[in-house]
């Protein structure tokens, strides 16, 4: 079985390097990565300017892109044959509820759902007092790899893992979760560059989330390690259920 690694923190990353380590003990691993940290950058591709693809050592190889180009340009071009699984991160901080729109760590993995190869998404929620360290959540990590080799029936479904930040002996279990909500307080800052042009910083921090039941943001606040699966399909079924039951003609008639 070949797995697929990448990430958005970059090659260099402690996370993706003990992900690696610990997968290596029971699968084949190619590491395809950015060369530099794409932190937030979504899903997104890079179409106007050329990719390098250059081999750090034997099985890794760092790309001057997202981690949606890693996926793409693994899979498309540089592996052959294709992986069985691609796995993102392992991502040093949450993503939980609305951070998968942002997340360049679950878009490497939507990335493998979009092209039909199972794939998940593996981040850690470090806090302050958290212990410095990968390893617990590379072997789950490992462990969930072989629970999907051997179902292998999920190509269009992602999974979405977080871990809380705590010792292992302190993790309560794992649930599957679903997506939750989560509340940021958004910053804008003004200043002036060298040449005197006014520029802005995007800027923010987490500053809550809604108690819903069985959320992902729930389950690590408790000290379950949290499994949601994502669809590809983004439409609401419910609404969509509810508008075809209008005419969109005679609703959108007139100036």
């Amino acid at each position: 079985m070949l797995i697929l690694i990448t990430n958005d923190d970059g090659i260099n990353a402690p996370g993706i390097q003990a992900l690696a380590a610990e997968l290596e003990k029971e699968f084949s691993v190619e590491v395809v990565a950015p060369d530099s940290e794409r932190s937030a950058s979504s899903h997104s591709i890079t179409l106007n300017q050329p990719l390098t693809a250059v081999e750090v050592k034997p099985g890794w190889r760092k790309v001057s892109g997202t981690s949606a180009d890693c996926v793409n340009l693994a899979v498309n071009k540089l592996l052959c044959p294709r992986p069985d699984l691609v796995i993102s991160g392992i991502n040093r901080g949450a993503n939980l509820g609305c951070d998968i729109f942002y997340s360049g760590t679950v878009a490497g993995a939507r990335e493998a759902g979009i092209l039909g190869i199972p794939a998940f998404a593996l981040s850690v929620d470090f806090r302050s007092d958290s212990p410095d360290s990968y390893q617990d959540a590379a072997e789950f990590g490992r462990k969930f790899a072989r629970y999907l080799l051997s179902r292998r029936n999920h190509a269009r479904i992602i999974f979405n893992i977080n871990l809380p930040g705590l010792p292992k002996e302190k993790i309560q279990g794992a649930r599957f979760t679903r997506q939750g909500i989560r509340v940021y307080s958004s910053k804008v800052r003004e200043f002036h560059d060298p040449k005197g042009n006014k520029c802005y910083q995007l800027d923010g921090a987490v500053a809550g989330g809604q108690k819903i039941e069985d959320s992902d943001i729930l389950a690590v606040e408790q000290g379950y390690i949290s499994i949601t699966p994502l669809g590809m399909d983004f439409t609401d079924y419910g609404l969509l259920a509810e508008l075809k039951k209008d005419d969109p003609e005679a609703r959108l008639k007139g100036d």
